[in-house]
């Protein structure tokens, strides 16, 4: 950025002029964001339909085990390792542009998803989803942070994407399972097309451009060792989760931190990084993103295993299940949209901890749940644990992009993004292994001796293996199994539910003490500078382009 200067200093004893308060936000502003919910909603949707397309497509392409594992998961190991990328992207080349080749690239992927003809074609085509899905995520969520520079406006906007993003999530079952029943399995990918043309033409008209006209040249070293540190420790916690402790997934983990060792010692000695780490120099920044990668982390790992329960033990459709999730949504809905509120009175610090605090009561209540009839104290736990996350996610990403200066906007948001991603991860292979080491260790005392070794092995494996092997047995032996099965299932869901409650009690002790500091109404403290209002070269303070592209203040001429 240009040194902001004066030509003649402020005579001594006189008061500088008070800082204009941020422009707010006007009708353009708010229709453009009902143009960034598109795509949040659609990456929300894409996240779940795939699962419950798999039967199909298995009945169709017959793809192996690995085939199946690698269409589902390559999808999020692209986001998760090019989201720093493309934040950082679109600080250089502009936040709107790089939203629209997004969603130009992530319309034609879908079609190429919808249409595979073959495995291998399904892969590299939820590989160019991923790809193109990771410029989507940080690009609004920047956009959103230059286009509300009010506190209290951007505090708003950021609960709507929030909301958005967590109803395709709650929706996604369902309509996937409708789209199914009357279509074929390609019908769930096609969902992305007319969306991405909508944006295709109404983003030049309602979204301004805003980018870093100082950035430098993008560092393609910095990029590879960005995704050699990011991919293999992803994968590693995955293969930890469905496989348990094993030198493959300790050797990825060790081959992930070894170059992310060596990306952050390359960060510090670049004039210009993929990844500004000043960023961590601010105490608000670092706790947020801290909270939201353990916070969210744990609700999206006991999520899958919630998911589990309805359809595996309860018996429910994938319908049903996502029905049954609903309660959960709509009480995110009302969380999400009284949070901006609450925190103009109360200190976000003390909102986002006594919300944690609601949370853990809804921990404690899916610890109770037993494998038969647990359906109403399920749901209910499940509703207060969504309502306790909610301000977590609306204050925490908007003290994470707040804390930036708004050049590095597409960075800070990739990095929520990212956070939310390795969270997420992290839980599902936290809690995974506690509900995989409970489940076998009480079921292989309660095998039948007489079981074949091949089924034991299979039933031992996972409740769906023992669902599978109890279908085959004849007589009461398979009602049997199948009640041990799910009697094991839900005693290692209790105890991770259990586990998450102490965990989240700490995050929420930890939210009070480390951002108590920051006042309520987004205002800085007195004395301190707002990095979310500092100076702006984004528009407020100077002129734009004839593109439209912000350009930096002229120079102060007091």
């Amino acid at each position: 950025m240009p040194d902001i200067t004066t030509e003649s200093p402020i005579p001594a004893g006189a008061s500088p002029a008070p800082a204009e308060p941020p422009r707010r936000a006007g009708r353009r502003e708010w229709l453009g964001l009902f143009v960034l919910m598109l795509p949040t909603l659609l990456l929300a949707l894409d996240a779940t339909v795939l699962n419950l397309a798999i039967p199909q497509i298995s009945a169709d392409l017959r793809p192996t085990g690995t085939q199946v594992l690698w269409s589902v998961d390559i999808y999020g190991f692209m986001i998760a390792g090019l989201l720093v990328t493309m934040g950082t992207l679109g600080d250089r080349i502009g936040r709107r542009r790089l939203l629209m080749i997004g969603a130009f690239g992530f319309g034609l992927s879908s079609v190429l998803a919808a249409f595979s003809t073959g495995p291998e074609m399904l892969i590299a085509a939820r590989a160019l989803l991923g790809i193109t899905g990771a410029t989507l995520m940080p690009s609004t969520l920047a956009l959103i942070s230059n286009m509300f520079k009010d506190p209290r406006q951007r505090g708003v906007a950021i609960s709507v994407w929030v909301t958005c993003f967590s109803v395709g999530v709650a929706v996604g079952p369902v309509l996937g399972g409708a789209l199914l029943e009357w279509f074929w399995w390609g019908s769930v990918f096609l969902l992305a097309v007319p969306v991405m043309v909508l944006l295709l033409v109404v983003a030049p008209v309602l979204l301004p451009e805003y980018k870093d006209a100082d950035a430098g040249r993008l560092d393609l070293a910095s990029v590879v060792l960005s995704l050699v540190a990011v991919l293999p420790v992803i994968y590693g916690v995955k293969h930890l989760a469905e496989y348990g402790v094993g030198p493959l997934a300790f050797g990825s983990l060790a081959v992930g931190l070894f170059f992310g060792v060596v990306f952050v010692r390359r960060q510090r000695g670049l004039a210009d990084p993929l990844l500004d780490l000043r960023l961590f120099a601010d105490r608000a920044f670092g706790a947020a993103l801290l909270v939201l990668l353990l916070g969210l982390g744990l609700m999206g790992g006991l999520y899958l295993f919630i998911t589990q329960y309805l359809q595996l033990v309860e018996g429910l459709s994938p319908i049903e299940a996502g029905l049954w999730l609903l309660p959960a949504a709509g009480a995110l809905i009302i969380a999400s949209s009284l949070t901006p509120a609450v925190a103009q009175r109360v200190r976000p610090g003390y909102v986002v901890g006594g919300s944690l605090f609601l949370s853990v009561l809804g921990y404690g209540l899916v610890s109770q749940v037993g494998s038969v009839g647990g359906l109403p104290l399920l749901v209910t736990g499940f509703v207060l644990i969504y309502t306790g996350i909610s301000p977590m996610m609306v204050l925490g990403t908007d003290l994470v992009v707040g804390s930036a200066p708004p050049e590095k906007a597409g960075s800070a948001a990739a990095m929520s993004e990212a956070g939310m991603e390795f969270g997420i991860a992290l839980g599902i292979a936290g809690l995974g292994s506690v509900v995989t080491a409970v489940y076998r260790d009480e079921l292989s005392g309660a095998l039948a001796s007489d079981l074949p070794a091949s089924a034991a092995d299979t039933a031992w494996d996972t409740l769906a293996g023992a669902e599978s092997v109890a279908r085959n047995l004849s007589g009461p032996a398979g009602a049997e199994l199948l009640e041990q099965a799910r009697e094991a299932f839900t005693s290692g869901l209790n105890l991770a539910a259990g586990l998450a409650g102490v965990i989240v009690t700490v995050l929420a002790v930890a939210a009070i003490v480390l951002l108590r500091h920051i006042p309520a109404g987004g205002e800085a403290p007195a004395g301190e500078p707002d990095a979310g209002t500092a100076a702006e070269t984004d528009g407020e303070t100077g002129g734009k382009a004839a593109d439209g592209t912000a350009e930096a203040p002229e120079p102060s001429r007091t």
